[in-house]
């Protein structure tokens, strides 16, 4: 039996990994005591997203992608008053709950330090248009996060990738 589940996780694992480099997205595997396995996807160029399978959760695979503010933009922040801030926090959770997604903000003091967007597929409903669906998802909404912080302070919020070497993902 043990050996059965192992073969199905392996199977899956292939799955993925298949599926992320026909798209060539897939960037690395994480060695993750957690896991039964974890990779790094870039999507788009410069921008990390986790997906992960918890270890004691065969059925479940887990995408995620943490954003950090700038320290240049939470200095803005924080010199706004906190009425700015807390609305500030309220959109962007709003936002994120509105895509039926979970998050996590850290805002001490109501200055906004990161954020992480996570979602999860069933592997019962896991096909490669859910997958890329989910991954593309995510990023709009780190994408629309980055908009409403532009807007709200009046700063340029284009999407600048990181180098080839994405550092924003969820683990670092």
């Amino acid at each position: 039996m043990e050996e059965d589940i192992n073969c199905i996780e392996s199977e899956l694992e292939l799955i993925i990994q298949n599926i992320l480099n026909e798209e060539g997205i897939l960037k690395d595997k994480i060695e993750d005591e957690n896991a039964n396995f974890h990779y790094i996807i870039e999507y788009p160029k410069g921008n990390a997203i986790d997906l992960i399978q918890p270890k004691g959760k065969n059925d479940l695979l887990i995408l995620g992608c943490a954003t950090e503010i700038s320290p240049d933009q939470r200095q803005l922040i924080k010199s706004t008053d906190i009425k700015t801030r807390q609305e500030l926090n309220w959109d962007i959770r709003f936002l994120i709950n509105d895509f039926l997604m979970d998050f996590e903000l850290y805002h001490p003091d109501d200055v906004l330090e990161k954020f992480v967007i996570i979602d999860e597929i069933y592997t019962d409903g896991l096909t490669k248009d859910r997958l890329i669906s989910t991954i593309k998802k995510i990023f709009k909404v780190k994408l629309r996060c980055i908009w409403i912080l532009g807007r709200t302070f009046s700063i340029n919020s284009t999407y600048q990738p990181k180098d080839d070497n994405p550092k924003d993902n969820m683990f670092i």
